[in-house]
């Protein structure tokens, strides 16, 4: 893959040393292979030992707990296949080893979304923060716009690498330039690493086609809608489907490899300046809605920003604030869109609410790019939505750390197939601590849940023993059993459970409550614990 290299070589050590891997003398490359090694290892292996990227990103007491629950899986392939058998006509009849073995999946996205985080971090760069722009303004009518859409980076980053290199085409064709901007989560891993603006989340993709101002959308992999290809004929966007298994007929396919990645990005964004030439000026309407937008909060990001106020252990700058009363807790927000609800109004209500009551936010995924498009990912908001806690807290890190133009009310880490990014926050958080996450006030929502990974995504955050909402109620309610094990068993057994609730205001109350009772619950073990000169107690 020549158009790649390892542009993290520091990222790439501490993700062998997490692995056991010894890296004294080792040039990048050589640890590479053993890394991918390990990562293969994962997805194939045949042996009852667990995936080495889900155990050694994880405390102790889950590391237990998934043990002996037997859920920690083997292998990615193996847990996929497993529970694909188990739920066959014929199979498994009882619900309550269907949804162990539903964990047992979930845990395996974990961990390949573990991988793939890591991974991209390696070969694309580690995001810190940046500055740039949100919603459909960020179009520009005197350019060639290239929207990239779906979740795989390794394309989107070579898409942005050609279209710089391509400008002088652009020019001779009429337009100003080339400008590249994101849809849905390709996007979000764009504006992380190179400041891309955002111009839709999935739910608006049809939008950014319908300002007559796109010239080309790249697609890659999930969320993109078929109704795109009908769309697009009613203007000159011409669609490019990239991969086998995401094919839209009537589109352009370039089927995408990493061994030739510039050369076919060039072609897609030739294609585009084609396309380009045909765009008809009287049809082109783009709103002039634009938000700022600072972002690329990847945990090394945070942890130096937590660091400029406690450098010995950074974590502890957040961790104090809770300990102290100025934090009710963090909760990660992410997920989708969903068609039940008015885009994005759920991500909103929630989140205002948490703001208010101090509760420190990340964002990932349709969620992030929700805040984005609203103008909650720009540091000037923090004085209209936050509480005086919070606001102090980001006020104090900013100051601190020097981050310009400041610190926003939410901070963005990535995309859909980045929340191991806030769950590593939240190990280092129980660490810090010295307890297990179900003690740990932090909690997750997904405000409008639409796809199979929001499932997935919600499953493993239970077992790891978060309080997840839910605000797009799953086909669950016809059992009994079945909705009791996800909201009221799971946390007897793994500390986390489900908050299904629709009204997003109460969803918004029944997270507060979660965070207050954990945080309380901390605060009066860890007094009597200096109290008494003991260790926590481990009951509670």
């Amino acid at each position: 893959a020549p158009d790649y290299r390892i542009k993290d070589p520091e990222k790439l050590a501490r993700v062998a040393a997490r692995l056991g891997i010894e890296t004294d003398g080792k040039d990048p490359a050589a640890l590479a292979r053993e890394v991918a090694q390990k990562a293969i290892a994962d997805f194939t292996r045949f042996e009852e030992e667990p995936c080495a990227f889900l155990t050694s990103t994880i405390v102790e007491g889950r590391r237990r707990k998934f043990v002996h629950c037997d859920i920690a899986p083997s292998s990615i392939d193996r847990a996929i296949a497993e529970v694909i058998a188990q739920s066959t006509m014929g199979m498994d009849a009882d619900p309550v080893n269907l949804i162990f073995g539903g964990l047992k999946c979930a845990l395996a996205d974990y961990t390949g979304m573990h991988i793939a985080t890591d991974l991209s971090d390696v070969l694309l760069g580690t995001p810190h923060p940046v500055v740039t722009e949100a919603n459909l303004g960020v179009i520009d009518p005197e350019c060639v716009n290239i929207a990239t859409h779906g979740h795989n980076p390794v394309l989107s980053e070579m898409v942005v690498e050609a279209a710089r290199a391509l400008s002088a085409e652009a020019q001779a064709a009429g337009a100003k330039g080339i400008k590249v901007m994101g849809i849905c989560c390709t996007g979000n891993e764009l504006l992380m690493r190179q400041g891309v603006p955002l111009a839709a989340n999935q739910a608006a993709q049809e939008l950014a086609v319908m300002t007559g101002a796109i010239d080309a959308v790249v697609m890659d992999v999930q969320c993109f809608i078929p109704s795109l290809r009908p769309l697009a004929e009613c203007f000159h966007t011409r669609l490019i489907t990239t991969d086998p298994r995401a094919k839209i007929p009537g589109s352009y396919h370039i089927e995408f490899n990493e061994h030739h990645a510039l050369d076919l990005a060039k072609e897609m964004v030739r294609l585009a300046i084609e396309a380009y030439r045909r765009r008809d000026g009287n049809r082109v309407f783009i709103p002039q809605h634009k938000s700022r937008v600072v972002a690329g909060f990847s945990l090394e990001a945070l942890l130096k920003i937590f660091a400029a106020v406690s450098p010995e252990r950074p974590v502890r700058a957040l961790t104090g604030a809770i300990t102290e009363g100025r934090l009710k807790g963090v909760c990660l927000f992410a997920g989708c869109n969903n068609l039940r609800v008015p885009q994005d109004s759920s991500h909103l209500t929630v989140a205002r609410e948490l703001l208010k009551n101090d509760v420190f936010l990340l964002a990932t995924g349709c969620s992030a790019g929700a805040f984005a498009k609203a103008g909650w990912l720009d540091p000037a908001a923090v004085g209209e939505l936050c509480g005086p806690g919070l606001q102090g807290f980001l006020q104090e890190l900013g100051q601190a750390s020097g981050i310009s133009p400041g610190l926003p009310p939410i901070f963005h880490m990535g995309s859909c197939v980045d929340n191991t990014r806030a769950s590593d926050l939240c190990m280092a958080m129980a660490d810090d601590l010295g307890v297990d996450v179900p003690k740990v006030p932090f909690a997750a929502s997904a405000p409008e849940n639409m796809h199979e990974k929001a499932i997935s995504i919600g499953s493993w955050a239970v077992a790891m023993g978060l309080p997840v909402h839910v605000g797009a109620m799953p086909p669950i309610e016809g059992s009994a059993l079945v909705y009791g094990i996800g909201t009221q068993i799971a946390h007897d057994v793994y500390g986390g459970h489900f908050l299904l609730e629709e009204d997003p205001q109460e969803g918004a109350k029944k997270l507060l409550d979660a965070l207050e009772y954990r945080t309380w619950k901390l605060k009066v073990h860890r007094a009597a614990a200096q109290k008494y000169g003991t260790a926590l107690a481990s009951g509670w």
